[in-house]
């Protein structure tokens, strides 16, 4: 156990590729991000508020990447208490010209992010930690899931999309590595580093994202919206479903070939049901304007579609759905759903006193 202090990073794993060095996205292991309807109390609020950086201790590292870590830590007045804290590097931020990216994520992160601090070398999220897992590990575990099963995170992903979506802003980085379980089972998404505020019928020409998901429009850079998540969402189910996505290959170049050719030319297995499929392919669409959940009804249309029927949404909202995988989380400091990280001996980053993050 470590007492929170600026330290310089004990432990580093590389991080993942993303399809360019524009972005804040560092690796598959931060698995804190994640999109609630919340109300915050005021009395809550002035908790978070008092806290320090000295009221934490470190017990365990639960991420790694270019810019930072994230750390489970534990409050010292309540060992029932733990959160996430994800700490970045402010040069590696200012020299890789992330500063914009940085401050894009905590506003669009209000809602999921208690509070933050600073000091003269790091940015620190407090956030919830959710302990359950990635859905990705369990989903290299058990080669695929049910349908029964991708129903469920897919239909948790499409209320983050919503919720998302109703902001005004693009997610573009969904995956299985970016679904994170909470204690209960809820998948919830994380890793915010490719989203971005457009506001409505806006669009946007970053070219980012993890290249198996990335949506044709965004390869042909014809401008993207929100109907770029959609696609990603039917790459999601078809990958839950299988234990790989429909268009990959040996290099990003040839996978956006095969992207290009389109969902029609793909063999669907025959474990995906039918109604999978055509939502699957609903989804897929070449023409942005043709996606189910970009047409006239929003996201009721794939709420309201075939594979989805009989489901309770409305428990989904609630919580009362009982989830297809209940994650073995012994106590608030369990973390043996994650990767352990071996020690590294990284100097601390020098200081940075730009006055870049003045408002964390």
């Amino acid at each position: 156990m470590r007492e929170l202090l600026p330290l310089p990073l004990r432990r580093q794993r590389a991080p993942s590729s993303p399809i360019t060095s524009f972005s804040i996205h560092t690796s598959k292991k931060f698995p804190f991000f994640h999109v609630v309807k919340c109300c915050r109390y005021e009395a809550e609020n002035a908790f978070f508020s008092s806290l320090k950086l000295t009221d934490f201790n470190i017990i365990d590292t639960l991420g790694v990447g270019g810019f930072g870590r994230v750390e489970m830590v534990q409050l010292k007045s309540d060992e029932a208490k733990t959160f996430a804290m994800k700490i970045l590097k402010k040069r590696h931020i200012v020299d890789t010209r992330q500063q914009e990216h940085i401050r894009s994520e905590k506003h669009i992160m209000t809602e999921a992010l208690y509070r933050t601090f600073k000091d003269s070398k790091y940015l620190y999220m407090l956030m919830e930690a959710c302990l359950g897992g990635e859905v990705w590990t369990i989903l290299r575990d058990r080669g695929s899931f049910e349908d029964s099963t991708t129903r469920f995170y897919t239909a948790c992903v499409v209320e983050a999309l919503a919720y998302l979506h109703a902001k005004g802003i693009i997610y573009r980085d969904l995956k299985p590595e970016n679904l994170i379980l909470d204690s209960r089972g809820y998948a919830k998404i994380v890793d915010f580093g490719f989203a971005k505020k457009i506001g409505f019928c806006k669009k946007t020409w970053t070219f980012c994202g993890t290249p198996e998901y990335v949506a044709p429009e965004i390869i042909l850079n014809k401008g993207h919206d929100v109907s770029a998540d959609y696609w990603s969402l039917g790459i999601l189910m078809y990958e839950l479903l299988t234990g790989s996505p429909p268009f990959s290959a040996p290099d990003p170049m040839k996978t956006y070939n095969v992207i290009l050719r389109g969902i029609d030319m793909i063999e669907f297995p025959k474990k995906i049901t039918k109604n999978a499929a055509n939502l699957i392919k609903k989804l897929c669409r070449d023409n942005p304007s043709e996606r189910l959940g970009n047409l006239k009804n929003g996201v009721k249309d794939i709420q309201k579609h075939k594979w989805f029927e009989g489901f309770n949404w409305e428990g989904l909202r609630k919580g009362t759905l009982t989830p297809p995988i209940t994650p073995d989380v012994s106590s608030p400091t369990d973390t043996s759903n994650f990767d352990s990280f071996p020690e590294d001996t990284d100097e601390p980053p020098p200081d940075d006193i730009s006055g870049w993050d003045y408002d964390f």
